[in-house]
């Protein structure tokens, strides 16, 4: 069921193209989260990295670079993704297959100690926010005192009459910054489908996703709602360290 280093190059550079039209300044993004790792992790020999909802591995592997000594654990859910992480990126992390939120999700990761960081991009908001904050509780018993968990992801304001206005910037900066793929999710999902060498995987992951409807998830959730829910999930501090439009980086920082 494997790909080939070929395919998998092909398909994640792709895929590295259509995400620049869901993620404004998608780099500079990435860039934050790893400083903000890298503090976090200031004098540790061998620090332990969480990647939540990892897709083909494209945090893990600016990670794995920026901090070539750390162990890092890359989760998701989907099997095309993930064997063309395992393929692509095969040294930057541990893949495990587990979704995210289900009852029992943290024991598939196999941990041995606990994590420093656990980072996510773009990938918690499909999370009901019951759930949500259940997996933030989950999430800081695995991390140590002054772990952090980082996520990055659009955050509407809490005005809602502000969203449009927030929505806008961020479209302009895409605009300026020449963030204009070729194609987008759908259409990089149906060329997927159509290539053969992954055809027995694109199958398992039509099996294995889960049926619509029940729960819409959260992004509708400002940050100071994530903030809230972090609190109570045991998380001292919170504070976001990036912003533009209602694209964010928001850090919480275990007590």
């Amino acid at each position: 069921m494997g790909v080939s280093m070929e395919t998998a190059r092909t398909w994640v550079e792709r895929w590295e193209r259509q995400q620049q039209l869901y993620a404004v300044d998608r780099e500079e993004r990435f860039t934050v989260i790893s400083d903000v790792v890298e503090h976090i992790c200031a004098g540790r020999s061998r620090p332990l990295l969480l990647d939540l909802g990892c897709g083909p591995g494209s945090l893990s592997a600016r990670l794995a670079r920026r901090l070539p000594d750390a162990e890092i654990v890359a989760v998701d859910m989907d099997p095309v993704l993930l064997e063309l992480g395992r393929t692509h990126h095969a040294d930057a992390a541990r893949y495990v297959d587990a979704v995210i939120g289900e009852d029992g999700w943290t024991d598939a990761l196999e941990l041995c100690r606990s994590l420093d960081v656990a980072v996510s991009t773009t990938a918690l908001h499909y999370l009901p926010e019951p759930v949500l904050l259940e997996t933030y509780r989950g999430l800081g018993a695995l991390l140590r005192p002054g772990g952090a968990l980082i996520n990055g992801d659009h955050f509407p304001p809490d005005v809602r009459s502000c969203s449009d206005l927030t929505a806008h910037v961020g479209r302009c900066r895409a605009e300026r910054a020449g963030d204009h793929a070729q194609e987008d999710w759908d259409s990089w999902w149906k060329a997927v489908a159509a290539d053969p060498e992954l055809a027995d995987l694109f199958e398992q992951r039509e099996r294995c996703r889960p049926s619509s409807g029940g729960g819409g998830g959260n992004r509708h959730l400002s940050v100071r709602r994530h903030a809230e829910l972090l609190h109570q999930a045991g998380f001292r501090h919170v504070t976001p360290v990036w912003q533009v439009g209602d694209s964010c980086v928001l850090v919480a920082v275990k007590g």
